[in-house]
């Protein structure tokens, strides 16, 4: 069931090999209808994601098999409702939460065919823009930090490759629950504007001792809790940083290379070392209630704050990607529909 006065076509973004931003391409497509148990989006933002330009490259954990779309962040409202799904969502304007797979749904394009329990409603006081860029970042978070590593007050929090957007709901979620925030970044470049979003301490790790530093702010204790997207020869560095009993949460794959298991180093401070995703707040239904209405009401407080670094319009997805690949933004690029 759809609304009236609905275009018969739309532009969707889609890949017919994998590579670079070049190969995404903007098409003209007959209206998708949903099917069962599936909602038609009318987009308006998109929220861009590392996974989806691993995904684009062919490198993503889920693999892609072109022609697809691609993209797991999206706000719109609701203009057509597949069988088994509540016609009251009809007119809503809601934002996806990232619990498809993504070979088997995308949502960059005007519309956006999506499965309707992967709708949630987002604060009124967002904008579509901020409304977008709030699933993906804070519940990554919430799940390691808050879910499974249970922070606390006076506990010391490693958060590597901070300038990006889970980054810095990692921050503020640290803030939050009143542990201590150490962010990493490679340059002191973004140094300060970390710092002007909650960081308390931040380290340039091109350009001083990681292990030193944490040492040096932790009184010689190390981080209990480590978030890491990056993985590789790095996850030896931080195991050093970390703090006896601590644990390391690995929720991404950045250096493209082998990531190893520094077993002298984990054994006399009885380290743990996990791969952590999204996936495991999303796929509990009770677990996921728990973390977005955790999510939602600290924005609704002010206590966090979607930060967008860039806006482009659907037309510059390409420039939009490329510009994801250049590592100079702090916080969610996003794309306007």
């Amino acid at each position: 069931m759809s609304n009236s006065n609905i275009p018969t076509t739309a532009k969707i973004v889609r890949f017919h090999e994998c590579g670079g931003p070049e190969v995404l391409k903007l098409e003209e497509v007959p209206t998708p209808e949903p099917g069962q148990g599936e909602v038609r989006l009318r987009v308006e933002a998109i929220g861009l994601n590392r996974a989806e330009v691993l995904f684009r490259q062919g490198k993503y954990v889920v693999r892609s098999h072109p022609p697809c779309t691609l993209g797991y962040e999206a706000a719109g409202v609701v203009e057509a409702v597949g069988d088994g799904v509540d016609k009251k969502l009809l007119g809503k304007r809601v934002s996806t939460v990232p619990s498809f797979g993504a070979d088997k749904y995308g949502v960059y394009g005007e519309v956006a065919i999506v499965p309707a329990y992967s709708l949630a409603a987002y604060p009124e006081k967002l904008s579509p823009q901020e409304g977008t860029s709030i699933w993906m970042q804070y519940l990554t978070a919430y799940g390691a930090l808050v879910q499974l590593g249970k922070i606390t007050r006076g506990d010391f929090v490693l958060i590597t490759a901070a300038s990006s957007s889970v980054g810095i709901a990692a921050i503020e979620i640290a803030k939050a629950e009143g542990a201590v925030s150490i962010a990493t970044t490679r340059t002191s470049k973004k140094k300060a504007e970390l710092l002007s979003l909650g960081a308390d301490h931040v380290i340039a790790t091109q350009e001083e001792d990681l292990v030193k530093r944490v040492g040096e702010i932790t009184g010689g204790k190390g981080a209990r809790v480590v978030f890491d997207p990056i993985g590789g020869k790095g996850v030896e560095l931080l195991c050093k940083a970390a703090a006896q009993g601590g644990t390391i949460y690995e929720y991404g794959s950045l250096a493209m290379e082998p990531t190893p298991f520094p077993l002298l180093i984990t054994l006399p401070k009885s380290l743990s070392m996990r791969g952590y995703s999204i996936f495991e707040v999303v796929a509990v239904p009770a677990t996921r209630t728990q973390a977005e209405k955790y999510v939602f009401d600290h924005i609704e407080k002010g206590d966090f704050k979607p930060r967008i670094a860039k806006t482009f319009p659907l037309s510059q997805i390409v420039e939009a990607h490329r510009y994801m690949e250049s590592n100079e933004h702090v916080g969610k690029i996003v794309v306007t529909v």
